[in-house]
């Protein structure tokens, strides 16, 4: 280890590489001196490592920028390369899917399981009348049936639209009409710490009424065995489906550009953003990220413990692993039922050798103590990863030391719903690495920080975070909103992505990301819109107006913070307060809910009217209060803040 005091964020000791194997070391260097003789010759020879039906012809298409095409005329199916192509060989034995469930149950489903439950539920999908470019929604807990799901879609050409489990009816509703889904897939119920969430419940709530007129059937995956209803004609049980379905379906030949998935993302105004990714592209960019940020080897068992929901799921659950033929765990449930040891008996008993977190869990994990680790055989680790916000050095430290036993490499990385794969980061062989730092581009990457006029922020400054240069697992636009798409990350900057992520750089070129610069909050690495929230909070009777922000939290990250405006003859009160918790909640998802909720008699606006919610952050995080002159009435935030402090003392 040295000593090392740069202009950075933070003070940080490097780590030196625990790594000795020369060979890992080489396979870095190659990588990155690969990329460095031409970014489009390391992308093509990436696309190699993927199985096609017909090649490209052209490797990128940027005459439209910023609507990209990558890989164009190549011919490929994404089922394909997960699965078909890895049961000709000794991989069709081998264990593609490993289910941890929250009672303790278990499953293991090898390539062969897996090709043939893809297979027979694409052919189920057909007969259900879906089509190519028709959109399937997937409503699902971390089952194996979620994965089987999302392949038999790719297989068939139907883009999935996956909904987190824990978003509410009204979420899952929005996202249905906006896609148009004309099939849902869905379970009775799933487990959380022993107790059952009620999916199909949820489920019925969204399509009650005239709501979502385009699903014509809800297929039901039988996970808790409780009573539900079952709408005659539209309602039909999974199981009863595989039974009579085929035993091959034909891959449809995609082309490059086609439409994989749309994943909802939440944005800055009410409406979720619909983030398209297509097939060629990304599945190069995760196929590529998974195999060497992560130095996949064939004997390697890989646990992210990502819901699917998300895009963390996605690309390193499902099509990242499977595409290299790996053996990917599937976690229901929490880290601490039935104990807080739960992640740690999970890595001894099936020997997990790369771990894939986020730190909003690893704070968990400090906060419960190192007692629980004892007795645990956690050395089988040999790369450890964090993923879904920032992670702060002494987060990053405990992790390096007590998990992985000083003995792994932290793989620290930064990305988004929108970039499909991983960006920033470090490679298993760097020579060193510094606890808080995502470090560099990943190879055939372009990013840099920037001041507010586009050029490259000095070491130590505070800038934003850009991609210079397009990449193939790019998002290709928002789902039937380009006009979105073009606002919301290209017009700042002409040619240039703009990330919404605020970050510095050190001397030594180091990225050291900071966090949102627009009004999304990360809670426990979840994107949450703050227009969405106040939303829902507006629409109870007794509120006028309400501001969203998020604060620093110890274990989440961030967690939301409400300061809301009565209606006159309304007073606020703690039974107004559970009011409106419980109202987010049941629009939006337990995610969502508020940690405090503050009353206030007007809130801090510009003399245009603007919310200037980074004055009511200062405020939550007991910062000195920043420039007020914009305020139409700056004592306002005096009385805030004075509120505010009652409140809390």
């Amino acid at each position: 280890m040295k000593e090392k005091q740069n202009n950075t964020p933070v003070p940080y000791q490097e780590i030196a590489n625990p790594i000795t194997d020369k060979t890992v070391k080489q396979n870095t260097n190659q990588l990155r001196e690969k990329a460095r003789h031409g970014r489009l010759d390391f992308w093509s020879e990436m696309s190699k490592n993927i199985s096609w039906f017909e090649e490209w012809n052209t490797i990128l298409d940027d005459s439209k920028a910023p609507f990209y095409r990558w890989f164009n005329d190549g011919k490929l199916n994404a089922s394909f390369n997960c699965v078909d192509r890895h049961i000709s060989g000794w991989r069709k034995n081998k264990a593609a899917i490993i289910f941890e469930g929250d009672r303790g149950d278990r499953r293991v489903l090898t390539y062969q399981d897996l090709y043939r439950e893809v297979n027979q539920f694409a052919d189920v999908l057909k007969k259900l009348g879906t089509k190519r470019g028709d959109v399937v929604t997937i409503y699902m807990p971390m089952l194996p049936e979620a994965v089987i799901a999302m392949l038999a879609c790719a297989r068939i050409g139907a883009p999935h639209s996956v909904v987190f489990g824990g978003f509410s009816p009204g979420a899952l509703k929005d996202r249905i009409e906006d896609s148009n889904s004309k099939v849902l897939i869905t379970a009775d119920g799933g487990y959380r710490k022993g107790k059952v969430v009620p999916l199909k419940d949820n489920v019925d709530k969204a399509l009650e009424g005239s709501n979502c007129q385009s699903i014509k059937n809800v297929v039901v995956v039988n996970r808790t065995g409780q009573d539900i209803h079952m709408e005659q004609d539209r309602d039909l049980w999974y199981s009863d489906l595989i039974n009579d379905a085929a035993l091959y379906c034909e891959p449809e030949v995609m082309d490059a550009e086609d439409p994989l998935f749309i994943l909802y993302s939440s944005g800055t105004t009410g409406k979720p953003k619909g983030i398209l990714h297509t097939t060629g592209g990304y599945m190069v960019g995760v196929h590529t990220t998974f195999k060497h940020i992560f130095d996949y080897q064939e004997q390697d068992v890989y646990w992210c413990t990502a819901d699917i929901g998300w895009i963390t799921g996605h690309s390193y659950i499902v099509y990242g692993p499977l595409a290299n033929g790996a053996t990917t765990v599937l976690f229901e449930g929490t880290p601490d039922f039935p104990a807080q040891n739960r992640f740690w008996s999970i890595i001894e008993k099936y020997g997990v050798s790369i771990f894939y977190t986020a730190p909003t869990a690893i704070r968990m994990f400090m906060r419960w103590g190192e007692e629980w680790l004892a007795g645990h055989d956690l050395s089988s680790l040999r790369i450890l990863g964090s993923v879904g916000e920032p992670i702060n050095p002494e987060v990053w430290m405990w992790y390096y030391k007590y998990i992985g036993g000083e003995k792994c490499p932290v793989m620290d990385t930064w990305w988004q719903t929108e970039t499909g794969m991983i960006l920033i980061t470090p490679l298993p062989g760097d020579a060193s690495f510094k606890p808080g730092s995502a470090s560099r581009a990943f190879p055939g990457v372009d990013v840099d920080v920037v001041d507010e006029q586009g050029k490259p922020v000095k070491p130590g400054e505070q800038g934003y975070l850009v991609v210079n240069t397009p990449y193939p697992a790019m998002l290709r636009n928002l789902y039937k909103d380009p006009e979105r798409y073009l606002s919301t990350y290209w017009q700042q900057y002409e040619g240039i992505y703009l990330a919404g992520d605020g970050a510095k750089k050190d001397e030594d070129g180091s990225i050291w990301c900071i966090g949102r610069i627009d009004d999304v909050i990360n809670v426990s690495g979840h994107r949450l819109g703050t227009a969405e929230i106040e939303s829902a909070l507006v629409e109870h009777p007794a509120v006028a107006e309400a501001a969203v922000i998020g604060k620093k939290h110890e274990l989440k990250g961030q967690a939301v913070s409400a300061f809301v405006t009565l209606k006159e003859s309304h007073n606020g009160s703690d039974e107004l307060v559970a009011e409106l918790k419980k109202l987010v909640v049941s629009k939006i998802g337990a995610l969502a809910r508020p940690e405090d909720i503050y009353f206030t008699a007007e809130l801090p606006k510009t003399r245009s009217g603007k919310i200037i919610r980074r004055l009511l952050r200062d405020i939550a995080e007991g910062k000195v209060i920043g420039d007020t002159t914009t305020l139409m009435d700056p004592d306002i935030i005096n009385s805030i803040k004075d509120k505010y402090a009652a409140k809390a003392s």
